[in-house]
Order: structure tokens, then C-alpha cells, then sequence
């Protein structure tokens, strides 16, 4: 699985309808782009210097499943709007790992999944 990271820094003068204009936008890609398999995203809760504004994390079955992403119509709106209020984006794609496959290496913190 390829997954997909986006970090956003909002300019200064950037207003909360615009954010949740965003927000509102994001929530509906899923249901019209088939390629998504997860998609969660949020605003920052902890702020420092170092952080940023608001993370999307999706995960794609490949990269070629994120290009038909990328390309697709409702995406191009939403990059649109973050390329209007955001002043910094930075992005990583990787492939991820099992993390199952590391649970009986960890410790049992008394969580069940």
C-alpha cells in the first residue's frame, strides 16, 4: 500500500471559512474518487513552531492509484484552494509497512485492537 502525506501551513491571513471549506471539500473526495482507501485528515491540536497547520493521511492500493488521484477533476478543485491559503505544503509518499506484523515485538500496553 502507498501511503500519503500532507502537511499544510496556512498563511497568516487566512479565514476559517476557508479552512472549512477545505474540510468540506476532503470529506466528500472519497465518495467520489474510488482510487481513495483510507483518507483522514485534521487540524493541527498541538501547536509549536515547528508545526503545521493541518495533515492529510490517505493510502492509495499504488502509485498509479495515486497519479488517477492526483489528475482527477474533484482533486484538482480542492489543490485550488490549498494552493490559494496555504503558504508552505510539504508531502511524502512511502510504502507502508505491516504493522501488525510488529505487534508480538512490542510491549502490551493493555490495548486490544
Amino acid at each position: 500500500m502507498l501511503n500519503h502525506v500532507v502537511l499544510l501551513k496556512f498563511k497568516a491571513d487566512v479565514k476559517d471559512e476557508d479552512i472549512q471549506a477545505l474540510e468540506d471539500l476532503l470529506e466528500e473526495l472519497p465518495n467520489k474518487i474510488t482510487e481513495i482507501l483510507v483518507y483522514e485528515f485534521g487540524r493541527n491540536t498541538i501547536t509549536s513552531e515547528k508545526a503545521y497547520d493541518f495533515a492529510l493521511v490517505s493510502l492509495f492500493a499504488n502509485p498509479e492509484s495515486l497519479e488517477r488521484y492526483q489528475v482527477h477533476a474533484e482533486h484538482r478543485v480542492v489543490l485550488d484552494l490549498i494552493k490559494r491559503i496555504c503558504e508552505n505544503i510539504a508531502t511524502v509518499d512511502f510504502l507502508g509497512s505491516d504493522a501488525s506484523a510488529v505487534k508480538g515485538k512490542t510491549p502490551d500496553m493493555g490495548i486490544s485492537f
